[in-house]
């Protein structure tokens, strides 16, 4: 089959791989129909998370046609048009059992690098490097998916293609990052990063009970999809200073909640940038926090901060002391979004949700090395490119 493989930071290319095959009873063959690029995927791309060898294949967020499943597999069968969520469950573990699959203990095969890092091994995420499984990809002809009973989801009636793949990751990990923010109607929601999961983010926060959702970015495309479809009042940080913007918006008292959809790479025009970026690429350390500190610092006393976008390891000049002096509650985590998938295709047949407008540039597969080189420089309003292998 063909698949997009990194080969090392910044260098994909499209391969000749071998085919899956079932491995466990639980597992199932997917061929994949649309596969979509994501932003935490050039962590990966840039070489930001080091548990990655050449020849892996990336993608995470997809959906397809069942074509074969193991006999441990209830529930699904050849034929069915799925979605994936792309962050594993097994469905037995205490974890899996409260619902908070993205905890699970049994689905990452290699978890010592995860236990020496975060003090527990972490889950297993599809197509995200060695320290969290090795699982293979979705960019490509056909993929496995372990633990297929809890992990895949039929796609209802009236959901079309181009809505349901983005309930595999885009859709859930916005609507946790809403959802984990503790939302009360009429809060004012303030939302960093207008990519496909901030997108998300808005509209669910809308749904979830916001008054009022104020995003922030600094591309002029992005901005303008944040106020034209998730109707939020929006903030270029280049051309304004985003602390005093959103203190002016709240009458001085700050967002009610704060959600970071950036992450790891974030980017800013102050100080604090420039001192992460150094260290980051002197592997000092591993985090550039610049959103994480404007979101703290904006917050108002005793507010939510909702973490959804990816971190790796060290931050430095973390603000604690906010933290505590504001009685601040700081939230985090990967997608639960098996928790939630059931949930946003109601929300998207009702017609309260529609991440279509999120695929931007359909392309082939052949073509997903330019399609991340656009991703990444954000050339050509590219918001998501979708692979159809």
């Amino acid at each position: 089959m063909r698949a997009l493989t990194w080969q090392g930071p910044n260098h994909l290319q499209v391969d000749n791989v071998p085919d899956p095959s079932i491995l466990n009873p639980r597992d199932a063959i997917i061929r994949v129909t649309l596969s979509s690029v994501c932003g935490s995927d050039l962590h990966l791309l840039g070489g930001y998370v080091p548990a990655m060898k050449p020849g892996d294949i990336i993608g995470h967020e997809f959906m397809g046609e069942v074509v074969d499943v193991g006999p441990g597999v209830s529930g699904l069968a050849k034929g069915d048009k799925v979605i994936t969520i792309s962050i594993i469950g097994c469905g037995h573990c205490e974890h899996c059992q409260r619902d908070d699959f993205s905890c699970c203990d049994n689905s990452n095969p290699n978890p010592t690098a995860t236990d020496l890092a975060y003090g527990q091994p972490c889950c297993g995420i599809i197509g995200y490097s060695h320290a969290f499984g090795g699982y293979p990809g979705s960019h490509a002809t056909y993929i496995r998916v372990p633990y297929a009973d809890v992990n895949l989801f039929k796609v209802p009636e009236g959901v079309s293609d181009e809505q349901a793949v983005f309930v595999s990751d885009a859709a859930p990990t916005g609507y946790f990052a809403a959802d984990n923010a503790d939302i009360q109607p009429g809060d004012t929601v303030a939302v960093w990063g207008c990519g496909g999961v901030g997108q998300m983010a808005i509209c669910s926060a809308y749904l979830l009970g916001a008054e009022r959702v104020i995003a922030i970015d600094r591309y002029p495309d992005r901005l303008r999809l944040a106020r034209e479809r998730g109707k939020a009042i929006t903030i270029n940080y280049e051309e304004a200073n985003v602390h005093e913007a959103l203190l002016e918006l709240t009458g001085g008292r700050g967002p009610d909640r704060c959600i970071d959809c950036v992450g790891m790479e974030a980017h800013g025009t102050e100080i604090d940038y420039a001192y992460d970026k150094a260290k980051q690429m002197l592997r000092l350390h591993t985090e550039r926090g610049t959103v994480l500190r404007q979101a703290i610092r904006a917050c108002r006393k005793g507010g939510t901060v909702s973490v959804v976008g990816v971190y790796g390891g060290l931050l430095d000049k973390f603000p604690m002391g906010a933290i505590v002096n504001k009685a601040l509650t700081l939230k985090s985590g990967q997608q639960p979004g098996q928790r939630y998938a059931n949930t946003l295709f109601e929300h998207i047949q009702n017609g309260e949700l529609d991440p279509s407008y999120l695929l931007t540039h359909p392309m082939s597969l052949e073509d997903s090395p330019q399609g991340y080189r656009m991703f990444k420089e954000k050339s050509e309003h590219c918001l998501r490119a979708v692979f159809k292998p």
